[in-house]
């Protein structure tokens, strides 16, 4: 078997592509020429011997080899980037303004942050829990460098892409018991307090599917939600990401209720130069988020 030694500079073009969402975009962030990008792409599938990349519609999707590729290259460049850091004697200094959606601050806190602010003892790291619209305002406005939040097609900034995540139905998970609820009575909602993406999905694909629904239960904050839902007032909505132990995501037409739509997610940068430690932490959240336990 022949021996392969990949290019770190081509794996980075390769991975800040997938990052963004856009390999053109890539190329801009990386101060390449589109086309000097384009070529770094085939040379890394000659050294892979397979396709890593596949068309879908006007853009590109990842192979299932470019899916294994990608969890090896962010290994590898981060790697090497902490090696360089190390030589040169480079440590991440400064201040990062983080922004995080609540649903992800339970868990994304100890396990990234924990490890990043223990890893540079030098950095400052500021964290702000708050509603999306909100998050979105701050990186706008420059109080946030970058933030953790659902992507809305009329607020482009510059991002980190993760793959769509689908709003799902919230239940009670206490024993796993089978959700059911009589037709002849409005389905009872737990909802965060308006304005809420989320909520506003789940009524509109209520109205569409003909079910009468009350607001049973709102609540400021997710701790609230996840309280009601655990007492069985209703059901909430919600995405599989960070629910905790005592609620569960309900299978796709569990008690008759309708499909709910996807939502993006992206990790929003204040501007397209980010510091080394906003880029740092950026490619952290991604790969927590794109990790098989997530």
């Amino acid at each position: 078997m022949r021996r392969v030694n990949f290019d770190l500079d081509v794996l980075r073009s390769f991975v800040v592509g997938i990052d963004l969402g856009s390999f053109a975009r890539a190329a801009d962030r990386l101060g390449r020429s589109t086309s000097a990008v384009s070529a770094q792409l085939k040379k890394l599938e000659e050294q892979a011997g397979t396709p890593v990349l596949r068309r879908n519609g006007r853009g590109m999707a990842l192979t299932e080899a470019g899916e294994t590729l990608l969890g090896y290259a962010r290994r590898l460049l981060e790697l090497n980037d902490e090696a360089a850091a190390a030589i040169q004697g480079q440590p991440l200094e400064g201040r990062v303004r983080l922004g995080l959606q609540e649903d992800f601050g339970e868990w994304l806190l100890p396990d990234v942050l924990g490890h990043f602010a223990r890893a540079h003892p030098k950095l400052r790291i500021e964290v702000r829990i708050a509603r999306n619209t909100a998050l979105m305002d701050g990186v706008g406005g420059g109080e946030l460098d970058l933030a953790l939040a659902w992507t809305t097609e009329a607020r482009r900034l510059p991002f980190g892409r993760i793959d769509a995540v689908p709003m799902r139905w919230i239940g009670a998970s206490t024993g796993h018991p089978d959700i059911t609820f009589d037709t002849s009575d409005p389905l009872p909602l737990i909802v965060l307090d308006a304005p809420c993406m989320m909520r506003t999905a789940a009524i509109e694909a209520l109205d569409r599917a003909g079910i009468p629904w009350r607001i049973a239960f709102t609540s400021a904050s997710l701790a609230g939600i996840w309280a009601a839902v655990r007492a069985g007032l209703g059901v909430s909505i919600r995405t599989p990401l960070g629910l905790p132990a005592s609620v569960r995501a309900l299978e796709p037409n569990e008690a008759g209720l309708p499909a709910l739509p996807v939502l993006g997610l992206g990790v929003y940068h204040a501007n397209a130069a980010a510091t080394p430690a906003v880029e740092r932490l950026s490619t952290l959240i991604l790969e927590r988020l794109a990790a098989p336990a997530m």
